[in-house]
């Protein structure tokens, strides 16, 4: 096993919220290569960049109206050229968000082919007539609400957007648009950059037919997205080759890699990871959503890994608790914590733990909490427009905390979203020296997975115990370890089928061969053991 990405543990920078260099309260590409010691000190692989492209700014970045620059806000290319060259130096691969399902409604394509139907970019978007009553052509509803098509006069025709309205989808059957955007990939792969991580990558593809979507009867809102079975507006087969011209690419440069977000749950989840990363001609690994959720089980994490592993035996998966799109897991899981500092410590445990490449997101390592938001200080579109009932994705993205000074370090300006008390207590200065802190445990348990052969890459076989009990072993020819994680705030205590030690940075005790767990307590044990509850 050769491949980097394989048993990397990555971190996600939200750049708007890392660090502002430049005192208008935005973070940006300087602020980020001024703090990636930081990164490199938690002894992670590589850093994933959210967007930094040109755009707008409606959906943060995410609606790119030029594949090829850095957005003002950010910097510039020269910017991004030394934190590339910075990160190198320091060890740590960059990979950065790439956006080709759609692109924003001021890119200079959409410009054109919104302007008529006999243009050299007419055919670049995904263009529809109205029914005969001027209704758009069929069901598909957005993501963020409200259907997924747009009246456009000049062209008296509807275009689709499976997310804002300023935010097009472009035309994938299209072949011009798909030579149009792997250049603007090969751009980015000429600059230096290491992988990509691809945003939506699912949706890529749409009916050529336009065919409803039939309901889904399993879904109680609040939402309406989810009210359908999206079986033709995104997951559609034509999406895989179009995936191995994107292969054919990243594999004219050494040691490349893609994931892709798979914006879906369950077993959909787990065929489409299988179908996006079967062989070695489409993307080399998924990122799921299926740890993502407030679900907080030994059967959940069982499920969610041995589904992978049954249904996907030849894929190979990214996992994450947290991100820039849901609520901190902190906070998610407190309900089961004995203290956000104990759920803190065990997931880095847990998820340092997991067969796969890992995904930590910033401020993590801090046991970072959801930050709560009054409806005037919210920027996300969907929070803005479903408030109270939908809470938007804000409050995960709030201003990274450094020390104790105004706005925790992170500008000498008004930050773009508040830093308040309680995520500014986590900062990092203060727990920089504290070997009980948080940061402490990140670092201990990734510095344990990184010397553990098992953890890396050893196969995992679960153990039979009951709830809030999850155990499992991680082995490696004659190396193995037995993972073991109380998930509750009651303590818990196991009977070891023969004799081990305690290993790594366990918050366990170890009697002759019973087990004691404390809430939230996890143990790594030096050998494969069975366990009796």
């Amino acid at each position: 096993m050769t491949e980097w990405w394989r048993d990397a543990v990555i971190y996600q920078i939200y750049p708007r919220s890392f660090q502002d260099s430049d005192g208008n309260g935005i973070g940006d590409l300087p602020g980020i290569t001024r703090r990636l010691d930081h990164v490199a000190s938690l002894g992670v692989d590589a850093i994933w960049l959210s967007p930094i492209f040109t755009s707008p700014m409606k959906d943060m970045g995410y609606d790119v109206s030029d594949y090829c620059d850095i957005d003002p806000l950010f910097g510039t290319l020269a910017d991004f050229d030394a934190l590339v060259a910075r990160a190198h130096e320091l060890g740590l691969k960059v990979i950065i968000d790439q956006v080709i399902s759609h692109s924003s409604d001021r890119h200079p394509w959409f410009a054109e082919s919104r302007r008529s139907r006999d243009n050299d970019k007419s055919d670049w978007y995904v263009w529809a007539d109205p029914n005969p009553d001027g209704t758009p052509p069929n069901n598909w509803p957005s993501v963020f609400g409200g259907p997924a098509w747009e009246w456009e006069p000049r062209r008296r025709q509807y275009y689709l957007h499976n997310f804002l309205i300023e935010q097009p989808d472009l035309n994938l059957w299209n072949r011009d648009v798909q030579d149009a955007l792997l250049d603007t990939m090969r751009f980015w792969l000429e600059r230096g950059v290491d992988g990509f991580r691809l945003d939506t990558v699912n949706y890529y593809f749409h009916d050529a037919r336009l065919r409803d979507n039939p309901p889904n009867p399993d879904h109680a809102g609040p939402d309406t997205y989810n009210l359908q079975r999206h079986i033709y507006s995104k997951n559609r087969p034509e999406n895989i080759p179009f995936l191995k011209r994107m292969r054919k690419l990243t594999d004219e440069y050494d040691a490349r890699m893609m994931v892709g977000e798979v914006g879906d749950g369950g077993d959909t989840s787990i065929r489409i990871m299988a179908e996006y990363t079967a062989g070695s001609d489409r993307l080399h690994m998924c990122y799921s959503f299926e740890m993502l959720s407030p679900q907080f089980s030994a059967r959940h994490f069982r499920h969610t890994i041995e589904g992978v592993h049954n249904g996907a035996p030849d894929s190979h998966a990214c996992w994450s608790f947290s991100n820039h799109d849901v609520f901190r897991h902190v906070t998610r899981w407190l309900p089961h914590a004995e203290s956000p500092e104990a759920i803190a410590r065990q997931a880095a445990a847990m998820l340092l733990s997991f067969p796969g490449t890992i995904c930590l997101y910033q401020g993590e390592e801090l046991g970072q909490t959801e930050t709560d938001l009054s409806y005037d200080e919210l920027t996300d579109p969907p929070a803005l427009r479903f408030w109270p009932e939908v809470r938007g994705r804000d409050g995960c993205r709030t201003p990274m905390v450094w020390d104790d000074s105004a706005h925790a370090g992170f500008s000498d300006a008004r930050p773009w979203l508040p830093v308040k008390e309680p995520q500014a207590a986590r900062h990092v200065a203060g727990q920089q020296a504290d070997n009980d802190s948080v940061l402490s445990a990140y670092r201990a348990t990734i510095a344990f997975r990184k010397a553990q052969p098992p953890l890396r890459v050893g196969e995992t076989s679960f153990l039979d115990l009951p709830e809030p009990l999850l155990a499992f072993h991680r082995g490696d020819g004659g190396q193995a370890l037995t993972c073991v994680f109380n998930l509750s705030k009651t303590p818990a205590t196991l009977t070891l089928s023969d004799k081990a030690d305690l290993t790594g940075p366990s918050h366990a005790t170890l009697s002759g061969r019973v087990l004691s767990l404390p809430p939230n307590g996890f143990a790594w044990l030096d050998r494969a053991v069975g366990l009796l509850a």
